[in-house]
């Protein structure tokens, strides 16, 4: 199989920490191609018609994609259990979250990157880290104890959208006056998956 990926996006990153937690690393080949907002790269949109990426291409079926289709796969093809049968809903909730943050996230780039600088608007990007920020606060008073229990895919996605943000966003400080969650990241991060897929490495 083969993962199209572009730069250090947190929803590849989520399905290259995904592959090292279920032991399918070798199993599929990295291709780096362009994911531009702005210009489509023809081998990506042949695998994904929006353009975006992660895709995952099988030899006998056709491409994945979306990181959560994705990552459902590989956890399905490895019988993981990282979409445990006990807390589904909480599991994929927590996922959307996460997702939804990263979304946000990478928004802000875009905003700043494939925009004219006079017209990069900063009430769009501060309405956008308003959702980073909303999620945060979620992630600290609402799923503390979720993150702290048994490996699922929401505390995959948790760890690579607070790792986008230290990658992206450290001027942002998202740590502050959030201790729990913070701990949690740094010992999460400690994990040969996420030392592995990160963005510098």
């Amino acid at each position: 199989m083969q993962l199209l990926k572009a730069g250090p996006s947190p929803f590849v990153r989520k399905v290259e920490v995904t592959l090292h937690e279920t032991g399918q690393v070798e199993d599929v080949e990295v291709v780096m191609v362009a994911a531009s907002p702005l210009k489509a790269d023809p081998q990506l949109v042949a695998a994904n018609p929006v353009g975006k990426i992660p895709a995952l291409l099988r030899p006998d079926a056709p491409a994945l994609y979306d990181s959560r289709v994705i990552c459902r796969f590989l956890d399905d093809r490895a019988q993981a259990g990282l979409y445990p049968e006990t807390r589904p809903w909480d599991t994929l909730t927590l996922e959307a979250l996460a997702d939804g943050l990263m979304d946000a996230a990478v928004l802000i780039i875009y905003e700043e990157r494939f925009r004219p600088p006079e017209k990069v608007s900063m009430e769009w990007i501060e309405g956008q880290w308003g959702k980073v920020s909303r999620a945060l606060d979620a992630l600290e008073t609402r799923w503390i104890s979720h993150l702290q229990g048994r490996l699922d895919i929401g505390q995959i996605a948790v760890a690579c959208a607070l790792g986008y943000l230290d990658f992206r966003h450290e001027a942002r400080q998202w740590r502050t006056g959030r201790d729990s969650l913070a701990a949690w990241y740094a010992r999460f991060s400690e994990r040969s998956s996420m030392q592995a897929t990160r963005p510098d490495a």
